[in-house]
């Protein structure tokens, strides 16, 4: 009985550290705090020991006549304290604990790679990202994927709420949905096999069974990119819907989706935006403008002679974001109609120009950050498109299949998330956006 006493005290005390924050802390209450030593500073018989923890940094204050073993303290070590809650306007969070009593869980072995101590890390990209889980241990760094998390969760948490099914789908297969030679190949069981570019065969099929799907899962592009805003493996926020009246509803669900994010961030994401400072965009309604017109207009705003005509160059992207914000202060804009030879297979023709889709980009600040739109859902119609462009029909049995058995009018999109979460913050590069990127020369770590 005396021992389940006790185990019941310890719990107590280390619950309420995480009730600080809503003032149910006392002074003078004793409290045990476990987390890693971020930093510390000696000054002399006081020392400062910072905790990093979930919720952030914590200040401890070790009187060296009261705890005799300072000099075992190390940055890094993980370690439980348990001391005496005092208040100080001036520390983290508004209080600081007087320290009692420290047990050390572990030591490093080696000294840290990277001053991650420090509010900004000094370092180059490169060096960043060779030693990743360290770099990400900075509180700044930190941040940026607590807002990705707030992303993710915000356009989890609206579409459950728009009716959607959350699905899980395969990542090797047989055959591409966007095609062209941009394909991881691999060998599965001695048959050729790829990494899937997207999951659209799949959140097509799945709006057949439940209406309304979404997932968010990595999609893979061997696209021979060195830029500051491609990946080779990124993640893709997907979502397909059935039943639509055109691809407005789309750009509905998507700047629904955004409104609540962003709301999202500001009420529950507040710690992490003041340490980046991130000021995010107010959104009302997002401007709808087509890809000729958008085009015509640029050109002849900037001077710029149109050199492709069926796509949009980056240097474009950024011109109409300038554009799009000085004509309407928004941030976001739809671009809508892209000519069909830059659209997949499966994207509707508009019916009264079928040299354009019923498709989209969205772009923030000049940077696409969205592609999505209306898909053909009649059988014959596919069949003829595909047979236009002279495609394969192996390994799309199943695919195909379901336009056989009808399927309703649909269309959906995706979102990258680490191109999204890098212009949100304000980021130089996507690589920061990402925990571990994958590009032409980063497979590890």
């Amino acid at each position: 009985m005396e021992f389940v006493t006790e185990r019941k005290e310890t719990l107590l005390t280390e619950l309420c550290v995480d009730k600080i924050a809503h003032s149910e802390i006392k002074d003078d209450q004793k409290v045990s705090l476990k987390g890693t030593i971020h930093t510390i500073r000696d000054m002399g018989d006081v020392a400062f020991v910072i905790i990093r923890r979930r919720e952030g940094l914590f200040q401890c204050v070790y009187e060296k006549s009261i705890v005799s073993d300072f000099s075992e303290l190390k940055e890094g070590q993980a370690v439980k304290i348990s001391g005496l809650i005092r208040s100080e306007k001036r520390a983290p969070h508004g209080f600081e604990i007087l320290v009692k009593e420290v047990l050390i869980y572990s030591t490093p072995k080696k000294s840290m790679p990277l001053q991650i101590s420090k509010w900004k890390l000094n370092t180059s990209l490169e060096a960043n990202l060779d030693y990743r889980a360290v770099a990400l241990r900075n509180v700044r760094e930190r941040a940026v994927f607590k807002i990705q998390e707030g992303i993710t969760r915000g356009f989890r948490d609206y579409l459950y709420k728009q009716g959607f099914t959350e699905i899980h789908t395969p990542k090797l297969g047989a055959k591409s949905a966007e095609g062209g030679a941009n394909l991881f190949k691999l060998e599965y069981f001695h048959k050729p096999a790829i990494l899937q570019q997207s999951p659209q065969f799949y959140k097509q099929m799945m709006v057949g069974v439940f209406d309304r799907v979404f997932e968010t899962a990595p999609v893979f592009r061997a696209e021979k990119h060195n830029t500051k805003r491609h990946l080779n493996e990124y993640t893709s926020l997907d979502l397909e819907m059935g039943y639509i009246d055109s691809m407005d509803d789309i750009m509905d669900i998507e700047t629904g989706f955004l409104k609540y994010t962003i709301e999202l961030l500001r009420k529950d994401y507040k710690k992490e935006l003041d340490i980046l400072s991130v000021e995010l965009p107010e959104i009302k309604e997002i401007p709808r403008v087509r890809f000729d017109e958008i085009k015509r207009l640029v050109s002849e705003r900037y001077d710029r002679k149109i050199k492709n005509p069926y796509d949009l160059e980056p240097e474009e992207e950024e011109l109409i974001g300038k554009y799009i914000k000085e004509k309407t202060g928004s941030d976001f804009v739809f671009v809508t109609h892209y000519p069909t030879k830059k659209r997949p297979f499966y994207a509707m023709d508009d019916p009264t120009d079928p040299k354009f889709t019923l498709s989209f980009d969205l772009l923030y600040k000049g940077l696409e950050i969205t592609t999505g739109g209306q898909r053909i859902h009649d059988y014959e119609e596919l069949i003829k498109k595909m047979e236009k462009r002279n495609m394969d029909k192996e390994g799309m049995e199943d695919y195909l299949s379901i336009f056989a058995y009808g399927m309703p009018p649909h269309g959906g999109l995706g979102i990258g998330l680490e191109r999204l979460t890098m212009e949100l913050i304000g980021l130089e590069n996507i690589r920061q956006a990402t925990l571990f990127p994958r590009d032409q020369r980063r497979l590890v770590p």
